[in-house]
């Protein structure tokens, strides 16, 4: 396989500093190196310019740092739809969860229809009219689907990206009201954290896989680390109690790459502040090595 690394230290989309080091800790956890040692052919490209939130002014409060987040969202798009139509599987390396504004538009512009895996204890459907924060990150997954603000939806040109009957939210369990109704309303599939305690991770994500990739061109992942128990993942900002085990998340990403259908991935919500010996950063690049075929035997 060949892979494009890209970085992007965002966190414009959030309140809570410090994911915006989540990238380099994740290279600093040799995801370059081990993804070479399993056999693929790795760009370890350079990050995407964020500008600090601290010399910006985050503008209108139901939609803060719009302007930045759309033009660092315009430039990732268009970098990963660039690779993708040279023959490369972008990974993207996070960030707050508003990077997968341009890496899920650029997969869509690269590769065609595509579906959606998103891995994530949060739903990320709201829009200005349901987000009780006004953080991007908590709008995204709505903005792709055709939701929301339009020029969130319009991100890398031709908006809406993703079918929401091709979208698979898996391991939520903290939704807000308006956004629970919003992906009633869409179709979208929720497995919540219930789900894969009644019925295994194993077919949780086999039906998700056949859920996001009926009619797809290719599978996009995107890997919120929150997603995971906060005793396995600590640096997150948005932790919250009952989340998935380290087994379950690497079986998750072992199916993934079984199922042959992966075209992009992304890893986002490291925060190493919150971290403890740069744990969350590891599991990430261990993740990101089982959804690109490393097996245990």
């Amino acid at each position: 396989m060949h892979i494009s690394l890209l970085g992007v230290p965002m966190d414009l989309g959030a309140d809570r500093r410090g994911v915006d080091m989540g990238p380099s800790a994740i290279r600093y956890a040799d995801i370059s190196d081990k993804l070479q040692a399993l056999g693929h052919e790795v760009d370890n490209l350079d990050s995407i310019q964020v500008p600090e939130p601290e010399t910006r002014n985050p503008g209108d409060p139901r939609l803060k740092y719009l302007e930045q987040i759309i033009a660092c969202s315009n430039e990732l798009a268009h970098r990963v739809e660039a690779h993708i139509k040279q023959g490369s599987v972008p990974i993207v390396l996070g960030g707050d969860h508003s990077i997968s504004l341009g890496s899920v538009s650029g997969a869509a512009n690269g590769y065609g229809k595509i579906g959606v895996i998103w891995f994530d204890a949060h739903g990320d459907f709201n829009t200005t009219d349901t987000s009780p924060s006004g953080n991007i990150h908590g709008m995204i997954l709505a903005a792709l689907a055709g939701l929301g603000d339009p020029r969130l939806v319009n991100i890398g040109g031709n908006g809406p990206h993703v079918d929401p009957h091709r979208i698979v939210i898996v391991g939520a369990r903290d939704l807000d009201a308006g956004e629970t109704k919003l992906l009633r309303q869409a179709g979208v599939h929720v497995r919540t954290m219930t789900d894969i305690d009644r019925r295994g991770m194993d077919d949780v994500t086999h039906e998700a896989i056949a859920l996001a990739t009926d009619g797809a061109d290719a599978l996009h992942v995107s890997f919120d680390m929150d997603v995971v128990d906060p005793s396995e993942a600590p640096g997150v900002g948005t932790a919250v109690h009952g989340g998935i085990t380290y087994r379950e998340a690497h079986l998750a990403m072992e199916l993934v790459a079984d199922s042959g259908r992966l075209g992009s991935l992304d890893l986002v919500e490291v925060n190493p502040i919150l971290d403890r010996e740069n744990r969350t950063a590891i599991l990430a690049t261990e993740l990101a090595l089982s959804a690109v075929g490393k097996r245990i035997y």
